[in-house]
């Protein structure tokens, strides 16, 4: 594992990790739900004065009802009663970029072409579309393959001087284009070559059109500036063990023009630990789902108040100013907020155009002086965290939370503090009950000192260890309620929620029972409205922090 760097009085490194896990199986016994129905002009979530009993046939179901875990929809249900697949999975070694490639886009909907550019050693290779999901706890389902392909090892992938961005510039390999078949959804497209070799290259395949009550959303930014393909991204560079932080040698633009490195999740970055576990339990509880990248949020966040809530996921640093700023229209709109990893909204960064397309090329110089646009147009100057000059604008704004470091050697048990809140309804959970396991890497906590909303509310409160200066810390689970649109707002206080989820190989000490009531509690809660209308947050943090 290789340090990171962070801003933070407790922790001026961070240690990269990516979370790779296997998905859970849950069995949840549907008891009575409440109907509930479209509002023809907005597309929001009415609950009706009708109530189906259990076992009531799927056909006879609305479009979209409430069930006890969330709000659902017809469509996700009958989707993963398809067969599904565990073909998706990579279960054997690989050897190190035996076959690695990229797509033209990041994200596509109905009717655009994908054009992906593979390098392999194989002779021959081809493509399965896998849209991941639960599918009867497979947790995928084949949708398309590719014809067989011949292979060829394109060229290493030059290196900007200056700016240290890596960026390829290959041959095409195939086209598709995206048909009915591929629903809307978060796809990994693995490479399989004739030798045996296998990798990912991750697609989003989003709908413009949907105003599903959940959003959840792929942090591809974040993966991006932590993905080491070609020996650079924004945290390290060559050579290898420089000392000092910084890298001087670190980019200062990293390119989606390229592969995720083979190392990095078998080329899937971080999804298959920090975000699929939640797509599997969201699909497999049938719930009203869409699917957008951070991409997405840049280029088309008006579109956000047409949904209920923003889920972002298990690591969700990099946000850029048309991101923060969609984020607070729609707060003020009443669109409810999820933050399941800590340190949200950390490192401003912007989006630029690649030859491949807009927005595939993110820029982030760490010093804001350092910028080509410091002094020139201060908007867009990228800054190691928003809470610098000249933006002034810390992620707690948002949140209410701060990032205070991260421990990547030792996990510690969320301790509740809250128990009357309804996170934890159904959970026979007390004040100072733990749940083990549940925090680790990242932590959030609320620093009084920063600017905070009003009327934060710390539901579990629970002591942590940094794992750099061996500082004691509490990191905070959190919400509020923002006045007068009625938002909620979510912090999970740790990067590791999403991980949680899944079933342990061992059920002793194993989190993911509760951690999964819990996360049911809050996606049924959220995806109602307005989280203000029925549960106003009361702040608490003077309990925790003193004069706060």
């Amino acid at each position: 594992m290789r340090r990171r760097g962070r801003h933070s009085a407790a922790s001026p490194y961070r240690r990269r990790r990516w979370l790779v896990g296997s998905a859970a199986t849950v069995v949840v016994a549907l008891a009575v739900v409440l109907v509930v129905v479209l509002l023809p002009s907005s597309g929001r979530a009415k609950p009706v004065a009708r109530r189906l009993r259990a076992g009531t046939a799927a056909s006879h179901l609305p479009a979209i009802f409430l069930g006890p875990d969330g709000v659902e929809a017809r469509w996700v249900i009958e989707q993963n009663k398809l067969p599904g697949t565990t073909a998706w999975r990579i279960t054997t070694p690989q050897q190190p970029d035996a076959i690695m490639g990229y797509a033209s886009r990041v994200q596509a909907r109905l009717g655009q072409k994908v054009t992906l550019y593979v390098s392999t050693v194989a002779p021959e290779f081809k493509v399965e579309a896998f849209r991941m999901g639960y599918y009867q706890g497979k947790g995928g389902r084949l949708v398309w393959q590719s014809k067989e392909l011949p292979g060829t090892v394109q060229p290493s992938c030059p290196v900007t001087p200056g700016i240290y961005m890596v960026q390829c510039d290959w041959s095409p390999s195939l086209t598709f284009t995206v048909t009915k078949a591929f629903v809307q959804g978060q796809y990994l497209l693995k490479l399989v070559g004739s030798g045996g070799q296998q990798s990912y290259v991750p697609l989003t395949v989003w709908d413009p059109s949907s105003h599903a009550t959940y959003v959840l959303m792929a942090g591809v930014l974040t993966w991006q500036v932590f993905n080491p393909f070609g020996g650079y991204d924004l945290y390290e560079g060559q050579p290898p063990g420089l000392q000092g932080y910084p890298y001087p040698t670190r980019s200062r633009v990293v390119s989606f023009d390229r592969p995720y490195a083979t190392s990095y999740g078998n080329g899937a970055a971080s999804f298959l630990g920090n975000e699929y576990p939640l797509i599997y339990y969201a699909e497999e509880h049938g719930l009203d789902v869409t699917y957008w990248t951070d991409i997405t949020l840049a280029e088309h966040g008006n579109l956000l108040t047409n949904h209920t809530v923003l889920i972002s996921p298990g690591h969700d640093e990099e946000w850029s100013l048309r991101m923060r700023n969609a984020v607070l229209a729609a707060r003020a709109k009443g669109v409810n907020l999820i933050f399941f990893g800590a340190s949200p909204i950390l490192r401003k960064v912007r989006l630029q155009a690649s030859p491949l397309g807009p927005d595939m090329e993110v820029v982030n110089y760490r010093d804001p002086t350092a910028d080509p646009l410091y002094g020139k147009d201060d908007a867009e100057v990228t800054q190691n965290w928003w809470g610098q000059p000249p933006a002034d604008a810390p992620a707690s704004q948002i949140v209410g939370d701060s990032y205070v470091g991260f421990n990547n050697v030792q996990s510690f048990p969320l301790v509740v503090s809250d128990a009357n809140s309804w996170l934890f309804a159904g959970t026979g959970l007390h004040d100072g009950s733990t749940v083990p396991g549940v925090l680790f890497t990242d932590f959030d906590q609320y620093v009084p000192s920063r600017p905070n909303p009003p009327d934060v509310e710390i539901l579990a409160h629970s002591p942590v260890v940094i794992e750099f200066d061996g500082a004691h810390l509490d990191a905070d689970t959190e919400y509020y309620t923002w006045r007068p649109s009625g938002a909620g707002v979510f912090e999970s206080g740790t990067n590791n929620w999403i991980n949680a989820l899944q079933t342990c190989s061992s059920p002793s000490n194993c989190p993911a029972p509760l951690v999964q009531k819990m996360t049911g509690n809050l996606l049924r809660v959220f995806g109602q409205g307005p989280v203000g209308k029925r549960y106003p947050s009361v702040g608490n943090v003077a309990q925790f922090y003193p004069g706060a």
